[in-house]
């Protein structure tokens, strides 16, 4: 009787000191969770790694000058073609190369000034003129993409870490699972198993499995990023109190909350009713990548009147004038002085100009076909992505109302019968997994939800800086 009793007293202490370690990391794991994280000198917000790559990408460069080569152009071809001089020595006789002693022996000097076709200068030149326009168009477009580039890149990075925060709470709680676990099959005491030990210790290499994956994708993510924010990290980018000085990529960290990036026109996604394909065409036909296709059928169209001027004639004015030196018995010799126009005949225009036009003409098309093209995409991609934010806010909604409170009230539910032996340790720690999974899952859906905003956004920007920040902080087009 004194020994039965003893070991019920036993038994129980063993389940209190269960239920108070587990009572206790509880406590201990939500004022983790609710506590701000201390900011390092090393951390990287959204925001800024968008500042830096559009700040470093040399492709802005690089297009910067080929505008620039492009104005430059535009004036030059603008301008009539250089005169070209002539000098020659006619009909000098071989027999004594005497210069005075035939009177057609000449020294001339002539000049010819050629004059194109129409109004063919004119029009290079503005169509160049045109062409130029669109590189601002452009830059703004790859602007944008670079914000929803890296935002990708950052968000997948955070994803990464915060599952790694995530599991690293919840891992000491499956080593006081297998503690417990082993105590309790050492004293014999409950319904503790030799599998159950094993099946907790099983859980924790999962689990450290899982994070040697995760952090790998997390050192892939970032290294990503380093290839569009160099090593440029200053103390305008980064949360620094010291002096400006270079960011080790392996100790880099990213802001622990997630961005809360606004949505441009909220209510074309939240109506239950497919949006208008002709409100969706005007909301487009504004963005830079379609305007800088706009500039290229503007610049194609030029290229049409150009191939018409094919039919003109090309003018030119030529002028010499012939020097002869006196004859040999001292008698005066006239100087020539002669001028002509050339000019050609385009008669035969059916293999020449008639197809130089109709190839402009068709390139003409083609180019507004490919902005048709894009506008049907760009309408396709946002209803795609319109209709993925819609499940995903209603995941987020089931997620965080029933799934996860749901979850944990399971997991207290075994966890209890466990400790009065009217439960299974493998569905405690099957239901412990299932928290972290929730939780893991719930963590995507919000990353999920930030990337489909940001690509939205995309469509509806005037310029780059609306797709993190919305329609404030929005920069003119550069």
């Amino acid at each position: 009787m004194q020994k039965s009793l003893e070991q019920n007293t036993r038994k129980h202490s063993l389940r209190l000191a269960f239920l108070q370690g587990i009572v206790c990391f509880s406590v201990l794991s939500s004022v983790a969770v609710k506590a701000e994280p201390a900011i390092t000198s090393n951390v990287l917000s959204i925001e800024a790694a968008v500042e830096l790559a559009q700040k470093n990408d040399p492709w802005l460069v690089k297009n910067k000058h080929t505008q620039n080569a492009v104005e430059s152009m535009s004036v030059a071809v603008g301008t009539l073609p250089d005169p070209k001089m002539t000098v020659a020595l006619a009909n000098l006789p071989t027999d004594t190369f005497d210069f005075d002693q035939e009177p057609m022996t000449q020294f001339k000097v002539g000049v010819t000034q050629m004059f194109p076709r129409g109004d063919t200068l004119e029009l290079k030149q503005q169509q160049l003129e045109i062409s130029g326009t669109q590189f601002p168009f452009q830059r703004g477009d790859r602007r944008a993409k670079l914000a929803v580039m890296v935002s990708g890149l950052w968000l997948e990075a955070y994803r990464a870490q915060e599952s790694i925060a995530l599991i690293e709470k919840d891992r000491p709680l499956f080593e006081q699972l297998a503690d417990v676990a082993e105590a309790s099959y050492a004293s014999a005491l409950g319904r503790t198993r030799q599998q159950d030990i094993i099946r907790a210790q099983l859980e924790i290499t999962r689990l450290d499995d899982r994070l040697t994956k995760l952090r790998q994708k997390q050192e892939m993510a970032v290294e990503q990023l380093s290839q569009w924010l160099s090593e440029s990290f200053r103390d305008r980018y980064l949360d620094t109190t010291g002096p400006a000085a270079l960011v080790s990529w392996s100790s880099l960290e990213l802001k622990r909350n997630i961005p809360d990036v606004p949505m441009l026109n909220k209510d074309l996604y939240t109506s239950r009713l497919e949006a208008n394909p002709q409100t969706l065409y005007e909301y487009f036909s504004n963005h830079p990548a379609v305007s800088a296709l706009d500039k290229k059928i503007e610049v194609s169209d030029a290229g049409v009147e150009l191939a018409r001027q094919s039919y003109k004639p090309e003018w030119a004015i030529n002028a010499s004038y012939a020097y002869r030196d006196d004859a040999q018995n001292g008698s005066d010799r006239a100087d020539f002085v002669s001028v002509g126009v050339t000019f050609d005949l385009p008669f035969f225009t059916e293999k020449r100009q008639d197809k130089q036009v109709e190839s402009a003409m068709s390139r003409s098309l083609s180019v507004k076909t490919e902005k048709w093209m894009l506008i049907r995409k760009m309408i396709a991609d946002f209803e795609k992505s319109r209709t993925q934010l819609k499940r995903l806010n209603e995941r987020q909604k089931l997620y965080a109302n029933e799934l996860l409170p749901q979850m944990n009230e399971q997991a207290e539910a075994s966890l209890t019968a466990y400790t009065n032996d009217d439960g299974d340790f493998a569905e405690v720690v099957r239901a412990r997994i299932a928290v972290l999974n929730a939780q893991i899952n719930a963590l995507n859906i919000d990353v999920d939800m930030q990337k489909t905003i940001i690509q939205l956004n995309y469509y509806f920007m005037k310029n780059a800086e609306e797709i993190i920040a919305g329609n404030r902080d929005a920069g003119e087009l550069k």
